[in-house]
Order: structure tokens, then sequence, then C-alpha cells
């Protein structure tokens, strides 16, 4: 290990140690045990409060701050991990052997090479989209290329998987159904060949793995053909995360770049049931395939928001310009109830422990960055006046987004990339989940309240007011 790296997993194991002191060690007992359906909660707009599914892939702990990636915490996994290891675990359920590891390492490596669709990708403008219009489309062409899915006459394996809501019927025809769903799953025999039999297509296993490497093959070619650069191919002897940076800067990077990288991968892999992993899972209900679960994802992310934070909190913090602007800038943004980008978070109601991890990433990059230190002094000033007007009351905290920026824009990495970075760690957790909720795969279909009008009588076109 390079020394300026035992430096950062010292920094990653303070900020653990400083949230255990401030955290109590008991799981939520109402959220951590098997479910007997049907179950009964209450439900905010929005599905707030609703569950879903069960998991065993990660667990956060809003009012603690906790982040678990199957029964791992999320501290160790960055002091100690790579990303590599943790994409593993998601999608496998346990830490790899040595062997595992490196077969795993070489089949990331070997699908991230995608030249035939970097070539369908750049007969796209791609310089004048989105970033993440792009990645979605440079999605689109892997399933087209890798697949036979589009082929005309093709048939998925996985229709003898339950594929319907004919179960759900009896629940709902009142008065002559029954008075709670009957669930009429396969037999777990023909269920887990139906789920063989699915690998062989767009579906599966190594479906996951060509996603895992070939969205951040597509990531690094976006950033350069942005550029008015071609696409690099990627370096067979450096980890996940140095190719990464590779395949963007044209540089190896060293081992702190590295390093940090990684750590940013993991802690961003996987997050419960957040808006992009549940529309992989929606997508994925319907039994459609990997590729365009994965895609249904990236669009959610593309929201702001959702995934497009932490490039906001880097153009707050221009807006702000330096220190002595703080105190003003807050305190008209709160006289006109304003977002403050970074702080608060959907779940956390505790300090995210993901930028405890970040914060201090962020001001040891910063010593050899100006421009990185100059954003941290301010967003340390905003952070202290946010948590003297807000935290005590309100329980807001900075969330991941408040320090992402920071450290990426000190690794020398644009604003517009931010978000397709965040896309190219979650591929993990969202392949992950749906592997998951197909082996007891349900269509999710929830009900509305309808609010309109009844016995409305239909009028000729010509009789019509309005």
């Amino acid at each position: 290990m390079h020394d300026n790296t035992k430096e950062i997993t010292k920094l990653v194991l303070s900020a653990k140690a400083k949230a255990l002191k401030e955290t109590s060690h008991e799981p939520e007992p109402e959220l951590t045990q098997p479910i007997k359906w049907p179950v009964s909660c209450t439900v905010g707009p929005g599905l707030e409060g609703a569950i879903a599914c069960e998991t065993g892939i990660g667990y956060v702990n809003g009012a603690k701050g906790w982040l678990i990636y199957r029964g791992y915490n999320i501290f160790d996994l960055c002091a100690y991990s790579t990303y590599e290891e943790v994409a593993y675990l998601l999608l496998y359920g346990s830490l790899p052997t040595l062997k595992r590891l490196e077969s795993f390492k070489k089949k990331l490596m070997q699908y991230s090479h995608i030249p035939n669709t970097k070539r369908l990708l750049m007969s796209f403008p791609v310089e004048q989209m989105n970033p993440m219009a792009a990645l979605r489309l440079g999605t689109s062409l892997m399933r087209q290329e890798f697949t036979d899915v589009e082929a005309d006459g093709y048939v998925s394996e996985t229709v003898k998987m339950i594929s319907a809501d004919e179960d759900s019927i009896p629940m709902e025809t009142k008065p002559m159904g029954e008075k709670h769903a009957i669930y009429e799953f396969d037999s777990k025999l023909e269920r887990e060949k139906s789920i063989k039999d699915s690998l062989l297509h767009a579906t599966g296993y190594e479906s996951c793995h060509h996603l895992i490497a070939g969205v951040a093959s597509l990531a690094a070619a976006i950033a350069r053909i942005r550029y008015g650069h071609m696409p690099l191919e990627p370096n067979l002897d450096l980890s996940f995360a140095a190719n990464l940076l590779y395949m963007i800067n044209g540089v190896v990077p060293n081992p702190v770049e590295e390093r940090i990288m990684d750590i940013v991968l993991i802690l961003h892999a996987d997050h419960g049931m957040n808006a992009s992993t549940f529309a992989s899972m929606v997508v994925a209900s319907t039994l459609s395939d990997i590729y365009l679960s994965v895609g249904s994802g990236i669009a959610a992310l593309q929201g702001p928001l959702h995934g497009g934070a932490n490039e906001a909190v880097i153009n707050m913090l221009k807006e702000i310009g330096s220190v002595k602007n703080v105190k003003p800038w807050l305190e008209k943004a709160l006289a006109k109830k304003m977002k403050i980008m970074g702080f608060g978070h959907r779940v956390y109601k505790a300090y995210d422990p993901r930028a405890r991890v970040l914060a201090p990433l962020a001001a040891y990059l910063s010593k050899n960055n100006t421009e990185g230190a100059k954003f941290l002094k301010i967003a340390k000033a905003l952070e202290k006046g946010v948590a003297a007007a807000l935290s005590k009351e309100k329980k807001i905290f900075p969330n991941v987004d408040f320090y992402s920026g920071i450290v990426y824009s000190s690794m020398g990495l644009p604003p517009e990339l931010f978000t397709p970075l965040f896309a190219v760690s979650r591929v993990a957790g969202w392949t992950a989940r749906v592997e998951e909720y197909l082996r007891h795969n349900r269509i999710f279909r929830p009900r509305a309240m309808y609010t309109g009008t009844f016995d409305k009588r239909y009028r000729p076109i010509e009789k019509r007011k309005n």
C-alpha cells in the first residue's frame, strides 16, 4: 500500500470512530426482519413508507446515519475494500476469495472493451447531448450489439416466471373476491430453472458484469468525445477505479487518485430503494431485460432531484464566491426559503455516513488544489451556518452530494461528469437489486385513489362550448 493511501485509510477509520460515538448500535426491529405478507404500513405521497419487498443487499438507517452493504459497515468497506470487491459482494452476497476476485476483475476488464458500441455512439451528436442522455443511449446500443432480444421472433425464457397480476385479482375485485391476495408463486425448483434459462440472453449475471464494465467505458468515452478527443480502450494493467480515470483523462492516475476514486465508487454503489433503484426494479418486474432496467435507472438518476445535486453544489459554491459572502448569502437563502443544495436527505435525519467519509477526503485533496481549497473553505463555513440555523430543529445535515463535487473537482473532473460517475458506481447496486427481486418476482402494481367525477354525459363536438 502506498504511504499516502495509508493516510486515506486512517481518515476513513477516523470518520468511522466519530460516527460510532454519535450513534447507537441497534437496528430498527420493524424494518430488519422477514415479512409475512400482506404487510400493514403507513404510506405517504410518492410511496413514502411503503414496503415493496425484502432485501439482503443494503440497509440504510436514516435516524442513526447507517449504511450497510450485505452486513458490512460502509466505513470498513471504504477503508479496506475495492470497488470490484464491493460489486461482487452486492451481486453474490459474500466477499470473494482471491481466485474469484481475480476472475471477476478479468471479466470486468474483458467486458470494458466495447469498441463497436463506442463507434455507434459516435454516430450521434454526443457533444451536444446531456451526458446522461448519451449514457442512456449507450446502454441501448450495448443491448442491441450484445444481445438478440430485438431479433424478430425472439421470446424470452423469463416468460416462464410469474409475470402477471392474476394472483392479485381476488383482493381487487370486491365484493366477489377474497379479503386478502392469494400469492401463487412458482415452485422453488421451477423458478430456479427459469432463472437459469434466463441467463442465456439479456438477463442474468453475465449481463450484469457487462453493464458494470460497459457503463464505465461509455461514461469515459462520452467525456472524451465532449472535449474533442477519441475514446480510449481500457488499460489491462489497471484496477477498475484507475482504469476509469485513465479512460477519461488519458493519464494513469497516481495511487492517491486511484484510492479516492475507489472509495467514491464504493460510497455510491447502493443506497436502499431510491428512485433510480426503484425505477430499475419496476422495469425488471415486467420481465423486461437488465439493459432496459439499467437504462431506466440512468433516466431516473438524470433528474435534478436525484442525481444532479453535486453539480448544483459546485454551482452554489461558485455563486457564493468567498467565505465572507457565506453569511449574507445564507441569510438571504433562508429568508426566501430556498433549497440549500447538498443539505438534507429524504432518509437521513442524522449525518450522512457518506458525507462523513467525503469531507476529510475533500480536505486531503484540497491541500494541493487551489480551487478545491477555495470550495472547501466556503463549504465548511456554509455547513457551520446551516448547522446553527437548521440542524438542531430540523435535523438537516450535509448529504453525499455536498462534498462529492469538491472531491471530483479537486481531481480535475468537470461538473457535467459528476452524475455519469454516480451512474457508473450505481450499476452494481441496480443490477444486484434486480437479480435479487426477480427470484421472487411480482410485477409492481400500486393503486391510485380516484378523485375525479362520475356520470358525465358525452356531448357531440358541435355542441361543446369550450
